[in-house]
C-alpha cells in the first residue's frame, strides 16, 4: 500500500495540473457587440455587428451564424450589417467564430425577434351543429374528402377512427395499446400519421384500412401534441411555443418555428390544421386559434371562439376546445373539443 502522504501529494499535483490546463477557465478576449442593442427586434430591423477585441489581438476573419447557418463573413473585423427580414421569429443566438493569430474563438449574443405587426382579430358565425361522441377525448381532427378522421386520447381509451361527421357515427376504429396516450393526426399521401403524448413515438397507418404500417420517433421535440401538413412538409407541435418541421419521407425534424406576436411568445401550442397556406393552431386551455405564418412563426391572426363550449351539453368531465378541421370551404372550419357532444361548422369573420 502506498504511503498516505505520497497519495495526497499525487492528488494535489493532479488537481493543480488539471486546473491549469482547463480551457474552460481561460478568458475569451473577444465579445460580440450589437450597436444600439435592444432586447427585441422586428424583421424590418438590421443588426450592426462587430467584435470587441479586449487584448488587441489581430483578427483575420469573423464568421457569423444563426441557427447553424452562415449569414455573414467579415475580414479583419470590419463592421457587418445583418438583415433580419428573412429570419424566423423567437429567441435566438447570433454566434461569431473569430479566427485570430492561428486560433479560433467563439462568442455569441442573444436576442428576440418579434412579429412585425399586431395580429388581426376574428370572430365566428355558427352555421351548423352535428352530433359528436361525448366519450371522445379529441386530440386531432382532419377531413379526407367527406370522411372525418379523429384521434382520441387518454391511456386505455386512445383511438384512431373514421367518422361520419354529419351523424357522428364511428365508421371504423383502431385502439392504441393502453400504454399510449393518443394525440394529433394528419393525412398525407394515403398515410395517416398519429402522435402519442409522452412515449416519444408516432404511428403510421394505411388511410383506407387503418392498418398500422410503421412507427417513428421524435428527435429534438419532447412531446407529441398536434400535426398538420402542407404539400411538402409535416408540422408538429410539442406543447411549447415551437412547431417542428418534419421531412415527410423520413419524418426527421429538420427545423422549427416559434410562435410570436408583435409583443410576446404564444406557448402551449396544441392541435394544428393547414388552412389556405397558413397553420391554424389551437392554444391549450384557450378558446382561441392562432393563424400562423409557416415561414417565420408570426401570429398573423387570432380567432376568438368563446361561447362555443357553452353550446355543448355540460357535464363533470367536459374539457377544453380542441379539434380543428378544414374541408376546403373558404373561411369555414369544423370545431369540437374534449368530451364535447357536438361538432360545429363555423364561418370565420374579421372583427
Amino acid at each position: 500500500m502506498k504511503s498516505p502522504k505520497l497519495f495526497v501529494a499525487i492528488l494535489l499535483a493532479l488537481i493543480i495540473t488539471s486546473c491549469g490546463n482547463n480551457p474552460g477557465t481561460e478568458k475569451n478576449p473577444f465579445s460580440l457587440k450589437i450597436e444600439n442593442s435592444q432586447k427585441a427586434y422586428k424583421p424590418s430591423d438590421n443588426l450592426s455587428v462587430s467584435i470587441q477585441n479586449k487584448e488587441g489581438i489581430e483578427i483575420d476573419s469573423v464568421v457569423y451564424t444563426l441557427r447553424n447557418k452562415k449569414i455573414a463573413v467579415s475580414k479583419k473585423n470590419t463592421k457587418k450589417t445583418i438583415s433580419l427580414q428573412s429570419q424566423k421569429l423567437g429567441k435566438d443566438q447570433l454566434k461569431a467564430t473569430i479566427h485570430a493569430d492561428g486560433e479560433q474563438y467563439n462568442t455569441e449574443a442573444e436576442f428576440t425577434l418579434l412579429a412585425s405587426k399586431k395580429p388581426e382579430l376574428y370572430t365566428y358565425k355558427l352555421l351548423e351543429t352535428y352530433p359528436h361522441d361525448v366519450n371522445a377525448f379529441t386530440q386531432g381532427l382532419e377531413f379526407e374528402g367527406d370522411t372525418l378522421y379523429e384521434s382520441t386520447g387518454k391511456r386505455g381509451q386512445s383511438t384512431l377512427r373514421k367518422t361520419n361527421y354529419k351523424t357522428g357515427e364511428v365508421l371504423q376504429q383502431v385502439e392504441l395499446d393502453s400504454q399510449y396516450f393518443g394525440e394529433g393526426l394528419t393525412i398525407l399521401n394515403n398515410k395517416v400519421y398519429q402522435l402519442t403524448w409522452q412515449a416519444n413515438k408516432g404511428f403510421i397507418y394505411d388511410e383506407n384500412t387503418l392498418e398500422r404500417t410503421g412507427s417513428f420517433v421524435y428527435e429534438n421535440s419532447k412531446e407529441g401534441w398536434g400535426l398538420c401538413h402542407s404539400d411538402s412538409k409535416i408540422y408538429k407541435s410539442d406543447g411549447t411555443e415551437r412547431i417542428w418541421i418534419l421531412n415527410p419521407e423520413t419524418l426527421a425534424e429538420t427545423d422549427y418555428i416559434e410562435l410570436y406576436t408583435h409583443t410576446s411568445r404564444i406557448p402551449k401550442v396544441n392541435e394544428l390544421e393547414w388552412v389556405e397556406g397558413k397553420i391554424y393552431a389551437n392554444v391549450w386551455e384557450q378558446s382561441s386559434i392562432a393563424i400562423i405564418n409557416p415561414e417565420n412563426g408570426a401570429v398573423e391572426g387570432v380567432i376568438d371562439l368563446n361561447g362555443l363550449q357553452d353550446k355543448v351539453t355540460q357535464h363533470p368531465d367536459l374539457n377544453v376546445l380542441n379539434g380543428i378541421a378544414y374541408k376546403g370551404e373558404k373561411d369555414i372550419l369544423y370545431i369540437t373539443g374534449k368530451y364535447w357532444d357536438k361538432l360545429f361548422k363555423v364561418q370565420i369573420l374579421k372583427k
